[in-house]
């Protein structure tokens, strides 16, 4: 390992963080909570999550708030980071890494759009603000931090008198409360290799199962499974998208069924469905279901 690094620093200039070996993972509190728009277009709305013990505000700036997809540079920073605790290695908040490597990891097609969707995460996760209480490595924080204090991509020059650029490698600084949470909580958790095929909804939903049920069976109202989700849209909308996210049983690793029934002494208004009170039940799928589905 280290004598692939020493190659690779004499032929970029650069001592690079990449390739990731390992299996992707993430901190626990990023799992449980909705720190990202679910959007897959520009959301300029500030955002916003409270219970009594936890509270998130998020501020987009001009680009939008940072999305789903833009956290998937965020857990690549950290499986880098975790990797490198793992063996033995000190570690800093700087990461050095091609956008090839991230790409490979999370599924996307190195093409000239992702390269620009590249440049415009990048840009997100520098410019939202986000305000929480959750501490990290013992420490609590006032005030507003991005993921990204610090974001750069190294270019070179073609030889051929084109001028054309090529990247070779990115730059990142990551936050200090994440840098915390990883280095000194080890709250960390390992994510399912299809983890990157899902859309918004069910990535959201996958995150909250894994970082729950770690103890058994997870319940929750379907009102609050909304607002852990981060979901924007009206809970009868909300109800819908679940009802079929449960039908096709999409979910890697777990599955839920919703329970609705009307309290005793409460009639029915109208249909009778928005008075329904509706509990969501997440849970590990049967290990046999599991390997089933896998190998479909």
């Amino acid at each position: 390992m280290a004598e692939r690094k020493a190659k690779t620093d004499q032929r970029e200039l650069f001592f690079l963080d990449s390739p990731l070996m390992t299996e992707v993972r993430g901190e626990r509190s990023l799992m449980a909570y909705p720190f990202f728009s679910l959007s897959k277009g520009k959301w300029t709305k500030p955002l916003a999550y409270k219970t009594d013990a936890v509270s998130i505000e998020i501020v987009p700036n001009a680009n939008g708030a940072a999305t789903i997809y833009d956290k998937e540079i965020v857990l690549y920073i950290a499986s880098l980071m975790i990797a490198k605790l793992e063996t033995g290695e000190e570690v800093s908040p700087d990461f050095y890494f091609t956008a090839h490597d991230l790409f490979c990891v999370t599924g996307n097609n190195p093409s000239a759009r992702s390269y620009a969707r590249l440049s415009q995460a990048l840009e997100r996760l520098q410019g939202t603000q986000i305000k929480t209480n959750i501490e990290t490595g013992g420490q609590g924080q006032e005030g507003y931090f991005s993921w990204l204090s610090e974001a750069l991509l190294y270019y070179s020059r073609s030889e051929d008198g084109k001028r054309e650029r090529r990247l070779k490698a990115v730059r990142v600084r990551l936050c200090d409360w994440l840098y915390r949470a990883i280095l000194r909580d080890r709250q960390v958790l390992d994510y399912a290799a299809t983890y990157f095929q899902l859309g918004p909804v069910e990535r959201r939903l996958y995150e909250i199962a894994r970082s729950s049920c770690g103890d058994g069976p997870y319940e929750i109202e379907l009102d609050e499974l909304r607002l852990q989700l981060g979901y924007q849209n009206s809970l009868p909308h909300f109800r819908h998208a679940l009802k079929a996210i449960a039908e096709h049983n999409s979910i890697p690793d777990y599955m839920l069924s919703l329970t609705e029934s009307i309290p005793l002494g409460d009639k029915p208004k109208g249909r009778g469905r928005r008075a329904a009170h509706c509990l969501v039940l997440i849970q590990a799928k049967p290990k046999t279901l599991s390997s089933e589905i896998a190998q479909d």
